[in-house]
């Protein structure tokens, strides 16, 4: 199979031959057809010299010029059948001619270039053109590696086209040709972030964007200069990343409305519970206060009555978890103490102590501007964290401090260490640590405290060591509706 480039040397010889070709039918024109004087056919070359010029190029225009000036020595300025010339006139007349056949064919062929060049260039930009409108304004979801592959391949009607999408380590080909081996160039060129070229005509280019590589492109004999190479690797770089922010948009979309779903099916659930919870602790509640009960049995209905508060406690915090995670849920912000909040909130806990000693430092009259529901949540996980991740024998601290701006409140434990690696992922939805393979939980408490804190316009931050511990810092900026 003959390559792009064996077509266009057999093109480029069969030009310089019709060249050669129309200086020969000149020649023999005057020599057995038509009688003339020299004048005339100097003239008749040049004019061949200008058609060649015109159709083809310089090369061939030059090959016609060397052409003519020879045979109009040899056959035309006395004395005929040599290359010598005998009148001085003659030798003027000649290399006038020499330098107007050279100088017309110079610049005829120039001029035929910079045209041919202008096609190229405006042919250069339809195709990158129309290669722009097929990767970044459709939306059917075709810029990904593959259907980029097949877009160049067809747009610029290369043989073979490959593309490497380093996030996947995925190679992806269009084109009529197999490029043999061209994985291990591929994976070399995006890892060097350089280009590669070999005698057969493959070119292959990393793919960057920001400066840093995310694939690269292979090309059999494209035949494009380097500017538009280049801006191929930029459009398909731009395609490679518009692909991976429509696949992070539907995850998200998808994330969102499996959110809501859940938030529905548990609110409707947490419906349901109601009915029955109501009545066992109406049932418990009696029985709590009957006076024929045994000290034995009041004891276990007081255990059945708690659990049925924690319970209840467990499927309200369910619902406006994934609620806020869903993104349903409205913001009540008010005035509130502080201390009011963290009493409640460690009296829910009072039962699952397992010996954790727990000391608050928040400062009496403190206020706080806040969902006071939302605050106690953030409370609750933080400190359902701090229970289930320290040894029975820590000390959990929950502590507050004003600040100039707003109010910090710290729930710490001095038993449990956070590796430093894992400390920017805690608050990740789903993100669970090395250390919690083993300990029951979702991955979704911190990512809704954080949640919660951003939707108060705070933040969240955790700091980690062996010697103090692990404490989470939630930052409540001032102002808001106040009661």
């Amino acid at each position: 199979m003959y390559s792009l480039t064996d077509v266009r040397n057999v093109l480029a010889a069969v030009r310089v031959t019709a060249a050669a070709g129309l200086v020969a039918l000149v020649t023999v024109l005057y020599l057995f057809a038509l009688t003339v004087n020299p004048t005339t056919v100097a003239l008749t070359y040049l004019i061949a010299i200008l058609l060649v010029a015109t159709w083809w190029g310089i090369v061939e225009a030059t090959v016609a010029s060397v052409g003519a000036v020879l045979t109009f020595n040899f056959f035309f300025l006395p004395p005929v059948g040599t290359f010598t010339i005998a009148d001085p006139q003659n030798w003027v007349a000649f290399v006038a001619f020499l330098a107007t056949a050279v100088i017309v064919s110079q610049l005829s062929g120039r001029a035929r270039q910079r045209e041919i060049d202008a096609v190229a260039r405006q042919r250069d930009l339809e195709r990158l053109y129309a290669l722009s409108r097929a990767l970044l304004l459709s939306d059917d979801g075709v810029a990904m590696s593959g259907a980029i592959a097949r877009h160049v391949a067809d747009t610029f009607q290369i043989q073979g086209v490959a593309v490497l999408d380093q996030r996947g380590d995925a190679v992806s080909r269009a084109g009529s040709a197999d490029i043999p081996g061209v994985e291990a160039h591929l994976r070399d060129v995006a890892r060097r972030a350089t280009e590669f070229r070999d005698p057969s005509g493959l070119v292959v280019i990393a793919i960057q964007l920001g400066g840093a590589p995310i694939g690269s492109i292979a090309m059999l004999n494209p035949g494009l200069s380097d500017t538009v190479l280049q801006s191929i690797s930029n459009l398909v770089a731009i395609g490679l990343e518009r692909g991976r922010a429509r696949e992070a948009t539907t995850a998200a979309v998808a994330a969102k409305k499996s959110s809501e779903l859940r938030a529905t099916v548990l609110d409707a659930l947490a419906h349901e519970f109601k009915t029955p919870l109501t009545s066992m602790k109406v049932a418990t509640g009696e029985l709590l206060t009957s006076v024929s009960i045994t000290d034995r049995d009041r004891e276990l209905v007081s255990i059945v009555d708690e659990d049925l508060d924690r319970f209840q406690v467990l499927v309200n915090d369910a619902v406006q978890m994934l609620r806020i995670d869903a993104g349903q849920f409205t913001l009540h912000r008010e005035r509130h103490r502080l201390e009011d909040i963290v009493a409640v909130t460690l009296a829910t806990f009072e039962k699952r102590l397992d010996g954790h000693q727990v000391v608050t430092e928040v400062p009496g009259g403190e206020t706080i501007d806040a969902d006071r529901e939302l605050v106690a949540l953030a409370l609750r996980q933080l400190l359902d964290n701090a229970l289930k991740y320290s040894p029975p024998t820590s000390t959990i601290t929950v502590g507050a401090r004003s600040l100039p701006d707003g109010l910090e409140i710290v729930v710490g434990n001095s038993g449990s260490v956070i590796p430093e690696p894992e400390l920017a992922h805690v608050a990740g939805r789903f993100y669970r640590g090395g250390q919690s393979r083993h300990i029951p939980g979702t991955g979704m408490g911190l990512a809704i405290v954080q949640q919660i804190v951003h939707a108060h316009g705070g933040t969240l931050t955790v700091s980690s060591s062996a010697g103090a511990g692990t404490a989470f810092a939630l930052k409540f900026p001032r102002g808001g509706n106040h009661s």
